[in-house]
């Protein structure tokens, strides 16, 4: 992170204290760990076959609601029949595996060589079911396209703005994809206000059990089944639904076994960049949030992470999926926050246990029957499991802010203001739905709103006027 008022006496006091410390210059952060003996960092680390399928069937199953909901959203709100929509899913299984596995080996600059899993954006899909609603599917898909070339047009502008995020930006930033997350989860856990069964005993009951079992699993078990406690939790959960009766089924066909996407579904793509604008839009806010994704995630599996070179490989990762998946009708393919829990949580840092998770999707995508049976896993359970996996984002946020002086007048405002722009349109839905659609889309995004108000308050106490010099030496011990 960029920090070029660190004090070098606390530098060393950091590194005799085997913690973490900043420098600045090169726009690093470094994450000292003197119990690690082996020469291979844990991040590359190969592990045995069945741990890594364990450890990589884990994520997955934690990630796997959603791919699922995105296709049924963009089914529903379309009008998909039903061969097209299990055609997209196909689609969306196997484009999130190959992601998955360039970030986690990161040819030629493309994947930043971390536990990456990706996973098909919220906004986006609201974004292409807005654009395919008012124009047509090949416009949509044609926007999608685009978007994934003006990654790659906007990343060198992107890459001059890095220095504006110390860790008193990304730790803000990490504490409020925390709680839209978690917020996310519990509706999932209780649905929406105002439909049927909102809120049920019966889903309250289904979250907690899964919660408390994964509780139980992590304080009484050791080793490896400890570290898969999340899965456990989540298995057990699905138990307790069979028991309770809550568990809805339907027959699985074996036939077809196999579904292999289309290319083209929708047709020949048109390009509108004015219907693409949008997505386009929402590309910069991406990589924005893959920014403190890859200090999160650089930071759970302690890595240095070198901002200016470590960032453009996950964001060019993001534009090369997201344009190979418009090829075969998704929409934006990103970067996940929600499994920077799950690395923190079980304390497996290999990267090569994200490559599994990466396969294990492709087959999912490939093998119709598998991916129709984990769509049956009740969504209360994939809320209560998703509820510790993303409050754990938000202490990796906190354990940032931690290290910031926030005594310091300079750094309390940027935190305060950052959470006001964020935390009004989690806490508030339809804040903003008076402005047009376009400012809408970006001012109701909570963590980019925080990120880019973070950012802007960083600059103007830090990198402008007297607030460069002495007073700007608090800001991120």
């Amino acid at each position: 992170m960029p920090d070029n008022l660190r004090n070098p006496t606390a530098n060393s006091a950091a590194e005799l204290a085997g913690g973490h410390i900043n420098t600045s210059n090169q726009h690093t952060i470094r994450i000292n760990h003197p119990e690690k003996t082996s020469s291979v960092p844990e991040v590359d680390e190969k592990l045995p076959l069945t741990k890594l399928v364990a450890f990589g069937l884990q994520h997955v199953l934690v990630m796997a609601a959603s791919p699922i909901a995105s296709v049924f959203l963009m089914a529903k709100a379309l009008g998909f029949s039903s061969a097209l929509t299990i055609n997209l899913l196909s689609a969306t299984f196997i484009m999130c595996g190959i992601g998955t596995l360039l970030q986690s080996f990161g040819p030629r600059g493309i994947g930043a060589r971390l536990p990456f899993i990706m996973l098909p954006g919220g906004a986006p899909i609201v974004l292409f079911i807005l654009i395919a609603q008012q124009t047509d599917l090949q416009t949509a898909a044609g926007a999608v396209l685009l978007t994934g070339v003006a990654y790659f047009v906007l990343l060198p502008i992107f890459r001059r703005c890095l220095q504006y995020f110390p860790l008193v930006v990304v730790g803000t930033m990490l504490l409020l994809v925390s709680i839209n997350l978690t917020k996310v989860s519990g509706i999932l856990i209780t649905g929406n206000p105002g439909t049927p069964g909102f809120a049920s005993p019966q889903n309250l009951f289904l979250a907690f059990a899964t919660i408390a079992c994964t509780v139980l699993f992590s304080r009484v078990l050791t080793g490896m089944w400890r570290q898969l406690s999340i899965l456990l939790g989540l298995i057990a959960g699905t138990l307790v639904a069979i028991a309770i009766g809550a568990f809805h089924a339907e027959p699985i066909p074996l036939w077809p076994l196999f579904s292999a996407p289309s290319l083209l579904p929708f047709g020949m793509p048109k390009f509108d960049i004015i219907a693409a604008l949008p997505l386009i839009i929402f590309s910069v806010i991406s990589m924005v949030e893959a920014t403190g994704q890859t200090v999160a995630i650089g930071e759970a599996v302690g890595k240095d992470i070198d901002q200016k070179r470590d960032v453009p490989k996950t964001i060019r990762g993001d534009a090369v999926i997201s344009f190979l998946g418009g090829l075969f009708g998704t929409s934006l393919i990103i970067t996940s926050g929600e499994n920077i829990g799950v690395v923190r949580a079980t304390g497996v840092r290999s990267r090569y246990v994200t490559v599994m998770s990466g396969l294990i999707l492709v087959v999912f995508g490939l093998l119709a029957p598998l991916t129709k049976l984990i769509s049956f896993v009740p969504e209360a359970v994939v809320g209560g499991t998703g509820v510790i996996v993303f409050a754990i984002v938000g202490i990796m946020g906190i354990d940032m802010l931690r290290r910031v002086d926030l005594r310091d007048h300079a750094n309390m405002y940027i935190v305060a203001i950052a959470l006001s722009a964020g935390l009004l349109p989690i806490l508030i839905p339809g804040l903003y739905s008076n402005f047009p659609p376009n400012v809408r889309m970006l001012l109701g995004n909570g963590v980019a709103m925080g990120a880019i108000a973070a950012a802007l308050m960083n600059f103007v106490f830090f990198h402008i006027g007297r607030g460069r010099g002495k007073g700007g030496q608090a800001a991120h011990h």
